[in-house]
């Protein structure tokens, strides 16, 4: 935590309606949903306060809380087509939490398909940040 109010927050997009690989988000990859992989390297940097999973589907929040990331939204059709990118969904979460009173001084996005994303990278890039002052 960089200040007494203020947070940082992993933000992990992870929408449901994937048409070439229908529920991709959630689909078992060696054993568990794929999103669960990038939930645990957020977990094991210790550097995050909130774990935020940004989705538009009941059946991915129940999953992503399940690994203890928080699903405190289903994010809005506008935001969940072929076509949304990922800062609007960035943008919305950031929003979402500075309504709810939850400032936010740091976020980190990280992708549900990223199985391979190990916490020593997260971390790495939360320190360039930090050393120059980003």
């Amino acid at each position: 935590m960089i200040n007494n109010n203020n947070e940082i927050i992993a933000i992990i997009p992870a929408r449901g309606g994937s048409k070439r690989i229908p529920n991709k988000n959630i689909k078992s990859f060696a054993g568990q949903p794929i999103v669960s992989y990038s939930i645990k390297a957020a977990q094991e940097t210790n550097l995050f306060d909130r774990i935020i999973v940004s989705t538009d589907s009941e059946e991915i929040a129940e999953i992503a809380k399940s690994y203890g990331a928080e699903a405190p939204f289903i994010r809005p059709d506008e935001l969940a087509d072929d076509f949304v990118g990922t800062i609007p969904v960035l943008i919305h979460a950031l929003n979402w939490l500075n309504e709810h009173d939850s400032a936010t001084d740091y976020f980190c996005c990280i992708y549900a398909t990223a199985p391979f994303i190990g916490p020593e990278f997260i971390r790495r890039g939360f320190d360039l940040l930090m050393k120059k002052k980003a």
